[in-house]
């Protein structure tokens, strides 16, 4: 491409005055940061970023992470001047634009392709959602460990499929942010010389000056990171920028930031103020008087000049498509010499799995004893990730309690020196591991973390997005309940199971014993695009005779009845549980078959699978005319009452737990066989006393 600094610097203003009017049309917006981070997008897109416009999802591009999701209008420029071409459900490209002027020019309203915040999914182009700052550099890295993995996994001597590299654009917020941290000491520590960040050191946040809460020595911190540390004064110094970028590429054993000088809203008649520049609108005088500072016509508006987007088509459209058409012809003499690694690979793009995912999936025996559905789980986890080579992921350091280590021959360890491992080894990083699952299941890998299931708290804002963006990604909750024990309050989930039952499309399962888990599994690896919660015991539960109750595949419909009452007679009451508690109300029906008295057993390991069955199928199982009703769950009750109905009983959990041992714990807190059966009696006396519902 001939080198034109004019033209290039058209272009970069291009950039920055529809973003000006589209935030100003929208009246809503964040216009000074993709105006000040112009030149260094410009640049990166323009000379750097292997990417195909008219292929945009083509395996081997690099990976652009706007992890300054308030400056979405950057990157919707950006697609839109790029020529970047909208694929269709199925991931073909369409030809319609993924981005029209028309678009921006409705940025931030309703059903638009342009939202506040960049959105996976809703955007070609947009390679993950970004909104909650220091989310987009956590996926950043699990994408750049997807990288390596592809790399590990299908690369040969004589056939280099996969070597794309990941930049995330990132700002003073997202350095604040702790996930920041978390995810930079894991992608040093993983030597992840494929990821490159570029922090714009704009010195603004929405309150004014950093000064007011942030002095860090930021190339410091990264440095002790085992980082690479770039500078640029200013981030109109195209020169500076090249420079950076090309010695970013160059480095071979560790990760890469370069610190980026910009004054955010450059060109606005304020430039440093924040409320105008960085916030909101600039108001229809400022954003005049900066066209006019650009050399613009200040009475256009969403206006690209001649030559534009050709100069765009002559640097990243025409060196992306060689670079693919390149790529195309290895992957076609690939597809000759390795069809099973070629046949593997369409499965992973096609969000398939292997025949046969689930044919070692155990069945577990009936034992009173039993087993703590954290055990059971691990061993149907080694057998469906033994099937699934590219079922990858691990915990926070937990994996000896959250029994998530993989041990069948080859699982390895992920780290530097073995890229092509399955375990990954998060270290005590919650928040980073949501983020960097979300960034695997993004490079369509199966993945999962673990921890306990009191610090999903930890890992809310990831566990959010997954829904939000439609992955796959499986996070394993173990220490489910005051089972807990001796660890008190502290460590005993409450509040947690509801708040993640709170989450729109997310799938929470909580089995009741092993075979329950052993579903459970199957039930998350069968959702292409939904993220799901499995929710294990530490405790052994009695793992459930199955000739003598219903089968557990009950659990793929979300709720099922379990032990009911004999042929011809209606039940005259109800019990409902969850995980370990659905053994004791087992114990109480059949205390009440003894008795003559006629009950139900409803096993209810994911309501919003539940949810989402027929009207038939939920009357069924909860029928409508059968009031006496007795709710089972060492959680918060919050969400029950639409089971039980108002006047039903709910055996659960009102305050915070409690040190003590779990026999202990059972008997205060009421979760036991008499407790229950005490209250199922209480319902029936009050349904046979004709008490309105």
């Amino acid at each position: 491409m001939q080198n034109d600094p004019a033209l290039d610097q058209l272009c970069i203003n291009t950039i920055r005055t529809l973003s000006m009017d589209a935030v100003q049309k929208a009246n809503s917006g964040h216009p000074g940061t993709p105006m000040a981070l112009a030149p260094v997008a410009y640049h990166l897109w323009q000379n750097h970023l292997r990417y195909d416009p008219d292929e945009p999802l083509w395996p081997n591009r690099d990976r652009f992470v706007l992890s300054v999701g308030h400056a979405s209008m950057l990157l919707y420029s950006l697609l839109h001047l790029a020529g970047v071409k909208a694929v269709d459900a199925h991931g073909k490209p369409t030809g319609a634009p993924a981005v029209s002027l028309d678009d921006i020019e409705h940025f931030r309203q309703i059903d638009s392709k342009t939202p506040g915040h960049p959105e996976y999914r809703m955007t070609t182009g947009v390679e993950t959602t970004t909104g909650p700052l220091g989310q987009g550099l956590g996926n950043s890295v699990g994408m750049a460990m997807a990288a390596r993995w592809y790399e590990n996994r299908f690369n040969r001597n004589d056939a280099q499929l996969f070597d794309y590299r990941v930049y995330a654009l990132c700002g003073d917020g997202d350095m604040m942010e702790g996930i920041s941290h978390e995810a930079a000491s894991l992608a040093g520590h993983l030597k992840l010389s494929n990821l490159i960040w570029i922090y714009d050191s704009n010195r603004v946040t929405i309150e004014g000056h950093t000064d007011l809460a942030y002095s860090d020595d930021v190339e410091t911190r990264f440095r002790g990171y085992h980082w690479h540390t770039l500078h640029v004064d200013d981030a109109n110094d195209a020169a500076a920028l090249e420079a950076a970028l090309v010695e970013a590429k160059s480095v071979q054993d560790r990760p890469t930031l370069i610190v980026v000088h910009s004054i955010i809203g450059w060109g606005a008649p304020h430039k440093q103020d924040t409320a105008s520049a960085h916030g909101e609108p600039l108001g229809v005088d400022e954003v005049a008087a900066a066209k006019r500072a650009y050399g613009w016509p200040d009475d256009k508006f969403f206006y690209v000049p001649d030559g534009v987007h050709e100069r765009f088509a002559q640097g990243i459209g025409a060196r992306g498509k060689a670079a693919r058409e390149q790529w195309q012809s290895k992957f076609d003499a690939y597809k000759k010499q390795y069809p099973q690694l070629v046949q593997e690979f369409a499965q992973i793009e096609a969000h398939q799995l292997p025949d046969g995912w689930d044919c070692d999936i155990p069945s577990f025996d009936a034992d009173p004893k039993g087993i703590a559905t954290r055990e059971s789980s691990g061993k149907v986890l080694n057998a469906i990730a033994a099937r699934v080579p590219w079922m990858i992921g691990g915990a926070a350091d937990l994996s000896p309690s959250t029994k998530t280590n993989l041990k069948f021959e080859g699982a390895g360890s992920f780290e530097a020196d073995n890229y092509g491992s399955r375990n990954l080894h998060f270290g005590i990083r919650e928040h980073a591991m949501g983020a960097v699952v979300n960034g695997l299941a993004l490079s369509n890998l199966r993945a999962y973390g673990s921890t306990f299931l009191i610090f999903s708290d930890y890992m809310k804002p990831p566990i959010r997005l997954s829904a939000i963006m439609e992955v796959p990604a499986i996070y394993v909750f173990t220490h489910d309940s005051i089972g807990v024990g001796e660890d008190g309050p502290t460590h005993q989930p409450i509040e947690q199971l509801a708040s993640l039952r709170g989450v729109p499309g997310l799938t929470v399962l909580r089995p009741g014993d092993a075979n329950e888990a052993a579903e459970a599994w199957r039930v998350a690896l069968s959702q292409p695009h939904r993220p799901a919660c499995i929710v294990v015991s530490r405790q052994p539960l009695p793992t459930l005779d199955r000739s003598r109750y219903a089968a557990a595949s009950g659990v793929q419909r979300g709720a099922y009845v379990l032990a009911d009452a004999p042929a011809g007679q209606k039940p005259q009451v109800i019990l409902m549980a969850t995980g370990s508690e659905l053994s004791i109300c087992t114990d109480v029906y059949e205390k009440l078959k003894g008795e003559g008295i006629a009950a139900r057993v409803v096993s209810m390991p994911s309501w919003d699978i539940f949810e989402r069955q027929d009207a038939a199928y939920q009357e069924s199982v909860l029928p409508s005319d059968i009031d006496a009703r007795v709710a089972v769950e060492q959680a918060a009750s919050l969400g029950w009452d639409r089971y039980t109905g108002r006047l039903g009983a709910q055996v659960v959990m009102h305050t915070f737990g409690a040190s003590a041992p779990l026999a202990d714990l059972k008997k205060k807190f009421g979760f036991t066989p008499d407790a229950v059966y005490a209250a199922a009696k209480q319902q029936i006396a009050r349904v046979q006393g004709g008490a309105a519902r």
